[in-house]
């Protein structure tokens, strides 16, 4: 349902599976490891790596793994999957870094984010992002999507201190665009970290279905895509006024 919080003065957005197609992008890293391990099944190879992701990545931003390991970790239960019992540190490396170079290769926004994020800006909304990436890998995907001009506010886990959905990382990014939570929105495709988290924080969530996982998320306000966000905030919010007919902004000056 739609929302009967106060309109907002700023949204912030989640990255991966929130505007970049994450899917479709580790879906090509992931086969370009399989290629090398000669693995030979993509659907069990998939709800592995999703699952062990979830646990290593998780591991990594609760602190008890490094960006190294939780990234070995991960290849190595493919590479068992695949029938290499014993795999290398160096090989996990090499072979994390062939699933980089093909993810990067596979960068694509969905299609709705270019057009609500052009209305939301001109709105006079403050935008931000703020995700559980790594800093500079997430400042390289919005510059690839060309969509980097939009978020004044970018706040990493890795270098806020916190990771969602640790609260801190909202109110770090709330600070930084001057918005108290209960003005500000997050949207984000993760219950947990995104939605919950948000909640945590005192901000409004809003749940982002891309995948029709029809993932179980009591009161979150679940949409499908970003153009019924940019609904609701049109109806909530008034027109940004414009200059008048035959005028222009620094007319006068």
């Amino acid at each position: 349902m739609p929302p009967t919080a106060p309109a907002p003065e700023a949204i912030f957005f989640d990255l991966d599976d929130t505007l970049l197609d994450d899917r479709a992008a580790s879906s090509a890293g992931l086969r370009a490891i399989m290629e090398r391990l000669g693995h030979p099944e993509f659907s069990a190879a998939r709800r592995l790596w999703d699952v062990q992701t979830d646990i290593s990545f998780g591991a990594y931003i609760a602190g008890r793994l490094t960006l190294e390991e939780q990234r070995r970790e991960r290849v190595r239960a493919l590479a068992v999957q695949a029938g290499h019992s014993h795999i290398s540190d160096e090989h996990c490396d090499e072979l994390y870094q062939l699933y980089l170079s093909a993810h990067r290769s596979a960068w694509a926004p969905f299609r709705d984010v270019a057009p609500v994020l052009g209305e939301l800006a001109r709105s006079g909304l403050r935008l931000g992002l703020v995700t559980n990436g790594i800093e500079q890998l997430q400042r390289d995907k919005l510059a690839v999507l060309d969509i980097a001009a939009f978020f004044p506010a970018v706040v990493c886990a890795d270098t806020a201190g916190a990771g969602k959905p640790d609260p801190r990382i909202f109110l770090t990014a709330c600070q930084a665009v001057g918005v108290p939570p209960e003005r500000t929105w997050h949207v984000g495709d993760q219950l947990q970290a995104d939605a919950l988290g948000a909640m945590a924080a005192g901000l409004y969530p809003v749940l982002v279905d891309r995948h029709e996982r029809d993932e179980e998320g009591g009161d979150v306000w679940t949409v499908n895509g970003l153009e019924e966000v940019l609904r609701v905030v049109q109806a909530a919010r008034p027109p940004a006024p414009q200059a008048p007919v035959g005028r222009t902004a620094d007319a006068g000056l």
